[in-house]
């Protein structure tokens, strides 16, 4: 079920919220007259935001919450419902990464991307859920990656991550319906490479600069996906015209669309200058409202990129047919 009330009226948590997608999404959010509830590690950036989504006509509160820690995120919940009434969406955000070989990335890196990014989505369904019912029905909507769909090498936790997020999403919306709380609605999002400043404060153990793999898409993509998911939910939407070409050669080809993006993966992720290992912001909040991770060299790519995707996948699809063709003929 879409929201109880319209966006005007409607107060929304959204997690991650002090830079990248998480602060777009609060602007358009804001520019809609919603109530936006902002959390994320870092206070001096989400006041930053929080006072740019006044300016846009939107109501605000700031409430600093690690992820992790479920207990916060229950408190972040009720101080939400405790300034507002009410939840009527919940969008977890939040995502952190480390780049590298599987082999040479620290477990203690390892098991933080599952925590923020897999366990941190669990602890805001779980705060969630009781707010969004007792509201009369609610959406929540799970920033996941295509990575939850596909794989890429040198991101092996993110990918378990995403992977989790998606599988945890399908489990909750199946409980959901068969326990009669149908009002509710669990939503997926699937995005492409996105210009967010989340490359730029991965964990890096590659050795060299890390680059995001063309085409590379404005934060608004997403943003304006959410905002349709809210008015709108799907089980799952692409947001960015190569996430959904990838995934059609996944399904279509998965040995094939592996083979393809493990090279793709190896050649576009890296530049020449090699730097050392760094854990960045994976365990330090930094945040600073930014909004987009300054890629825009490679945000020219996408009309280009995307026909090659397109062929790559219509070359695919021809390789399927063939290939069933000829067992067929066997």
């Amino acid at each position: 079920m879409p929201l109880a009330r319209t966006l005007a009226d409607a107060t929304i948590v959204i997690t991650g919220a002090s830079s990248g997608i998480g602060a777009v999404t609060a602007y358009a959010l804001a520019r809609r007259g919603s109530t936006v509830v902002l959390a994320a590690r870092t206070e001096p950036a989400l006041r930053k935001v929080a006072r740019h989504c006044r300016e846009l006509g939107g109501r605000t509160l700031v409430v600093p919450t690690d992820v992790t820690d479920a207990d916060a995120m229950r408190r972040l919940a009720a101080t939400a419902v405790a300034e507002f009434g009410r939840i009527d969406a919940w969008i977890n955000n939040a995502s952190v990464g480390t780049i590298g070989l599987f082999d040479e990335i620290p477990v203690a890196e390892f098991r933080r991307v599952l925590d923020v990014n897999l366990l941190g989505t669990a602890n805001g369904i779980r705060a969630a859920l009781p707010h969004l019912s007792a509201a009369g029905g609610g959406v929540v909507v799970n920033n996941a990656s295509v990575l939850a769909e596909v794989a890429m090498p040198y991101q092996s936790p993110y990918n378990a991550a995403k992977h989790g997020v998606r599988g945890l999403a399908d489990t909750i919306r199946q409980e959901l319906r068969v326990t009669g709380r149908s009002s509710v609605s669990i939503c997926t999002v699937l995005p492409a490479t996105i210009d967010t400043p989340f490359f730029r404060h991965a964990a890096n153990h590659s050795g060299r600069q890390v680059h995001p793999p063309p085409p590379v898409y404005p934060p608004e993509v997403v943003a304006e996906t959410i905002v349709r998911l809210l008015r709108r939910p799907r089980r799952e939407a692409y947001a960015g015209g190569a996430a959904r070409l990838i995934g059609m050669q996944w399904r279509l080809a998965p040995a094939l669309a592996e083979w393809v993006l493990g090279w793709y993966g190896r050649y576009t992720q890296f530049g020449s200058p090699a730097v050392a290992d760094t854990t960045d912001n994976l365990f330090r909040s930094d945040a600073g409202a930014a909004t987009e991770g300054g890629w825009h060299g490679r945000r020219r790519q996408v009309v280009r990129m995307s026909a090659a995707l397109g062929l790559a996948a219509a070359g695919t699809a021809v390789g399927t047919v063939a290939v069933l063709t000829r067992r067929l003929a066997r």
